[in-house]
């Protein structure tokens, strides 16, 4: 484990090749990156960042994430949305622009990136509040998503809402509590929407104190029980960042999921 696990967030890595917009908001966009080699045209990987929602934490920090996917030939969109203390971010804009981003994404970066997007829908990699984003696109829109890779998710938003995680960030997204706002929850939280229909792999630090693993041991086990079939990996070594950092010792157990995501479609 690296000696600052939050490194990662600020660590300089190559700037992406092309922006582009999936609507008229200036946070309407996502970064591309052209997949390394030569090969042939490869199915698109979107990474939604974390965060917890807030509008002090954008794309920017997931580049190393990205540029090392890029590197192993996939070709890639960072995309950015509308987070909570921004205008129209929190319940819903935060969630529909991330569902339009995905829906449009596949389209833009074929067009951006000439014969290395495969047709079909992408894979989605999503990290803690991104996590819960990709699930929630999965669970509402599944002909949208070809996979999902939910690396510390945020995956039960009452169960977060109760634990206070990150002062506050659930209360602020959905604009108050689960008795406050049942129909919010309802209809944002993954923990309401199993069994997810996608084929999705679950993977979680033991070690993570920004969401407690318990959340991803206690979500994939109503999935199962709801007919679903998600599976968990947990690294018994690892904490919250490591998962998008291409340096720790996590990273190959990352790249093998999205591996077997990719393999299995």
């Amino acid at each position: 484990m690296p000696a600052d696990p939050r490194a990662v967030l600020s660590r300089p890595a190559p700037a992406p090749d092309v922006t582009v917009s999936y609507g008229d908001h200036p946070d309407h966009v996502a970064d591309l990156r052209r997949p390394a080699g030569s090969g042939p045209a490869r199915p698109l990987v979107v990474v939604v960042h974390g965060g917890f929602w807030w509008a002090e934490y954008d794309r920017r920090h997931t580049d190393p994430l990205a540029a090392a996917l890029a590197a192993l030939g996939h070709p890639v969109a960072q995309v950015e949305y509308r987070r909570t203390g921004q205008p129209g971010g929190g319940w819903p804009g935060t969630l529909t622009d991330v569902l339009t981003g995905v829906t449009e994404l596949p389209r833009l970066a074929a067009e951006a990136l000439p014969g290395r997007v495969a047709a079909g829908p992408p894979v989605l990699v999503g990290h803690s509040a991104g996590g819960h984003l990709a699930l929630y696109v999965a669970a509402t829109a599944p002909v949208a998503v070809g996979g999902v890779l939910a690396l510390a998710p945020v995956s039960d938003l009452a169960e977060a809402y109760r634990l206070d995680l990150d002062s506050g960030a659930v209360a602020a997204l959905l604009g108050g509590g689960p008795a406050d706002l049942p129909d919010r929850y309802a209809a944002a939280d993954p923990r309401s929407l199993v069994p997810i229909p996608t084929r999705t792999v679950v993977m979680h630090g033991a070690l993570d104190e920004q969401v407690p693993v318990a959340m991803s041991r206690e979500f994939v086990a109503a999935d199962r029980a709801a007919g679903g079939g998600i599976r968990l990996v947990e690294l018994p070594e690892c904490e919250h960042f490591g998962l998008i950092d291409p340096e720790s010792t996590a990273w190959p157990e990352v790249t093998a999921a999205l591996r077997s995501l990719l393999e299995d479609r």
